[in-house]
């Protein structure tokens, strides 16, 4: 350990440096203009693989945005890691929002601000140095293949392209990925399931064009109130999805798992302060944890209809449309949820508008053995490096591609992340604690010895 603390202690602002330069490239998967940006931040990922001593390093072309592969075999008889993470990110909207501008970080109270900064350029940029880290001390204990992709954040349409294509070349004996979260520093956890995803489109059409309210509001449904009540619709009073087969699949915990996963600190007044609302929503008969980590749910990621520029222009507009998605719980399906979603949508319809449903893309939730080696390895890793052992939690969020390596490469994953739910991802003024990003680097080395020497 006092080798890594020293050689990170040593390299900290170059460290620092080159995540701020990966970090100033927008390279925003979802939006076509950002196609070169996307691109340059791939050769500058592929650069600093070299740099840090990766052999066969390739940006590979896609359909679309490119993958990062790179590689170091030393020995064919020890175990393979593979690591995947996402060089992609977000759309910076709205920017109006952003106390400092999102591609140019800045530190402010230890906290790296920058879109990317967790999710997932900071994070997956400590394997990379934690690479040139066992390179540089001689401490590499396993084979080590990356794979970064420029797609997570539009749901890595060409991933499993790649991957499918790509099997040898990709073999090892676990994935490794740090794009989500732990408690804090001085609680450590790991993630041992993520939720997965159903994202759509809907649109709500009324009038064959926009109409003078005056004149015909009161003699013509307008399709923003119309949308606006079907969306209420699909939740009941018990805050549960109100879509009929929704439930059917879902595995529901027993109590005494529940109590183990609420075990996890959790302060609710912390937690409402820090998101500046006086009381939490959600599913009755689930604390907080338990409707984030285990439970489905349906949420609206954006709406609008009509007229919404400066000033007023009163019309009834002739269409609505909102983005939805739903987090699913292990055994739902994807594909089967959007179907039950679009079915239910399209019959509760009232006469009087169209709608159209319009799937985007989605991904199966996945659940990580918490008795394998590779967990125990992460497990022993993290409690050398924190100093206490880390505590067992279910993620939020969704990384399509956990379920996708383990059909197409028969290959389990480790969630070590080291980002907070607090680092505002996806939202303006995204942050990174730069504790947790040498932290990250310092813990990384650690799972390889501990992977090595257990298999």
């Amino acid at each position: 350990m006092q080798t890594i603390k020293k050689y990170v202690e040593a390299n900290k602002q170059r460290f620092l440096d080159e995540l701020f330069e990966l970090l100033r490239f927008p390279s925003v998967s979802a939006d076509p203009k950002y196609k070169d940006d996307v691109r340059n931040a791939a050769e500058y990922v592929a650069e600093k693989l070299r740099d840090a001593g990766a052999d066969n390093v390739e940006v590979c072309p896609t359909a679309g945005h490119p993958i990062v592969y790179g590689e170091k075999i030393i020995d064919s008889s020890k175990p393979t890691v593979l690591v995947y993470g996402h060089y992609d990110v977000q759309p910076a909207d709205p920017l109006e929002l952003w106390e400092t501008p999102p591609f140019e970080p800045t530190v402010r109270d230890g906290k790296i601000f920058a879109r990317g900064a967790c999710d997932d350029k900071g994070q997956f940029y400590m394997h990379v140095k934690a690479f040139e880290l066992m390179q540089e001390t001689g401490t590499l204990a396993c084979n080590i293949k990356f794979m970064i992709e420029g797609e997570e954040e539009v749901g890595s349409d060409n991933l499993g392209t790649f991957v499918k294509a790509n099997k040898q070349r990709l073999d090892a004996d676990v994935v490794l990925i740090s794009d989500t979260a732990m408690i804090s520093l001085d609680s450590p956890s790991l993630e041992t399931g993520l939720r997965g995803l159903s994202y759509l489109e809907v649109e709500v059409t009324g009038p064959n064009r926009d109409l003078h309210s005056g004149v015909y509001g009161g003699a013509v449904a307008n399709p923003a109130t119309i949308l606006a009540k079907l969306i209420a619709s699909l939740h009941d009073e018990s805050n549960r999805i109100n879509i009929p087969g929704f439930y059917d699949d879902v595995v529901e915990l027993s109590d005494v798992e529940r109590k183990a996963l609420n075990e996890a600190p959790f302060d609710e007044t912390d937690y409402k302060s820090d998101l500046g609302i006086k009381a939490l929503w959600g599913e009755n008969g689930y604390t907080t944890i338990e409707r984030t980590g285990i439970r489905p749910t349906l949420e609206v990621n954006g709406i609008w209809g009509g007229y919404i520029g400066k000033g007023a222009k009163t019309v009834l507009p002739s269409k609505a449309h909102a983005k939805i998605s739903m987090r699913l719980v292990p055994n739902q399906d994807s594909n089967k949820i959007t179907a039950l979603f679009s079915k239910h949508f399209e019959s509760i319809a009232p006469d009087y508008v169209t709608v159209k449903v319009t799937p985007h893309h989605g991904g199966q939730p996945a659940v990580t053995p918490t008795d394998s080696i590779a967990y125990r390895a992460a497990e022993k890793a993290i409690e050398e490096a924190f100093g206490k052992k880390p505590i067992p939690t279910r993620g939020g969020g969704s990384i399509p591609i956990v379920s996708l390596f383990e059909d197409e490469l028969g290959l389990k994953t480790v969630l070590m992340g080291f980002g907070l739910d607090s680092d505002n991802l996806h939202s303006p003024n995204e942050k990174y604690d730069i504790a947790n990003y040498f932290k990250g680097i310092e813990t990384i080395p650690l799972f390889h010895k501990y992977f090595a020497e257990l298999s």
